[in-house]
């Protein structure tokens, strides 16, 4: 089986991120396997720390030819089975199939369709993605639900001292972009109902200053550790207590499965793809969308209760290694390439 993938991807995100874990992951097996990735450093070292040599291109707009020219020159030498393309723009500058490959896109959100009418095959990280693409007029046997996974490998905790925090504090943790969508506006206004409690916040965007600037308003700007992008997530989960996803839209929620791997009982508002994984006082705690009391009350409970959120943490545990883990999803992806192309001949 030879696998050619392409990703246009931005420098972060949760697609970005998933995508160079299952190439290296994919390298792992029995798979013949080459990436094709947008210009970028830094994904390039990870990639080949994996053992995964990128061909890297420019991935421009319309005036940028080499793109499409290297890829089709890639495809004519590696004679691929499967071309697997993440989000719009890979998928719009790789050459359809025409069956000598099977085109597949991959999906993690509800994007326009116009980007994927000459692919053979594509893939939703949730179900409710694939319900989407099937409600959009994308026959159904061609529409598949495969999960992330997330890695489970912990590390020493962060020191708290070096990031000015209490070791005998209550800590929450929040990972994501600082943007509108992932509502740490409503994060912070429910720090300000429980005293007592810190927060570390990882990660960039444009909702910085705005965020430290409600943060100061709000009279909590002495318990928020506003941490920037950060590498070493699995060490700020070792000194954490409890993750919390206050995101008002998010399809999937990487970060949810990133708590559950990395033993934290994780509060979530009841957004898309968290309220689908999280069972409500069983694996996780949700609570309503863009309300900040309800947040604070969830964040409350969790604390309150030490028994009941050790009871969360290995719920979730539990759910993890069933359905999220990176054997499991491998495996997964293994069987679907190998059907679709059985399906071709």
């Amino acid at each position: 089986m030879r696998l050619l993938q392409t990703m246009a991807g931005a420098e972060f995100g949760g697609a970005e991120a998933f995508f160079t874990r299952l190439a290296v992951a994919l390298e792992k097996t029995d798979i013949e396997q080459r990436v094709a990735i947008r210009e970028n450093g830094q994904r390039a070292r990870v990639l080949r720390e994996g053992g995964v040599d990128p061909l890297q291109l420019p991935f421009g707009g319309t005036f940028d030819m080499r793109t499409g020219m290297m890829l089709r020159r890639e495809i004519k030498s590696f004679n691929p089975d499967v071309v697997l393309t993440w989000m719009n723009r890979a998928t719009k500058k790789t050459p359809a199939g025409k069956g000598k490959f099977v085109k597949v896109a991959r999906l993690g959100g509800y994007y326009d369709l116009k980007y994927y009418r000459d692919c053979d095959h594509l893939v939703g990280n949730t179900q409710d993605i694939v319900d989407y693409l099937i409600k959009e007029g994308w026959p159904e046997d061609r529409a598949h639900y495969l999960p992330n996974f997330v890695p489970s490998e912990r590390m020493e905790p962060a020191s708290r001292m070096e990031l000015s925090t209490p070791e005998d504090a209550p800590l929450l943790l929040s990972l994501g972009r600082l943007h509108e969508n992932k509502a740490f506006d409503t994060l912070l206004k429910a720090l300000a109902r429980v005293p007592g409690v810190y927060l570390w916040l990882a990660g960039e965007g444009p909702k910085r200053q705005e965020l430290e600037l409600l943060a100061e308003e709000l009279g909590i700007r002495p318990r928020v550790r506003f941490l920037g992008w950060r590498n070493d997530t699995a060490a700020l989960f070792a000194a954490a207590d409890v993750y919390i996803c206050p995101s008002r839209h998010e399809p999937l929620g990487n970060v949810v499965l990133e708590g559950w791997a990395q033993g934290r009982p994780v509060i979530a508002a009841d957004s898309l793809g968290p309220g689908t994984l999280i069972e409500h006082g069983v694996n996780g705690v949700l609570c309503t969308v863009d309300d900040d009391k309800a947040m604070g009350d969830a964040i409350k409970w969790v604390f309150g209760d030490e028994e009941f959120a050790h009871q969360l943490a290995t719920k979730a545990w539990e759910s993890y290694q069933r359905d999220f883990t990176e054997e499991v999803v491998v495996q997964k992806y293994l069987e679907f390439f190998e059907k679709i192309t059985q399906d071709r001949t």
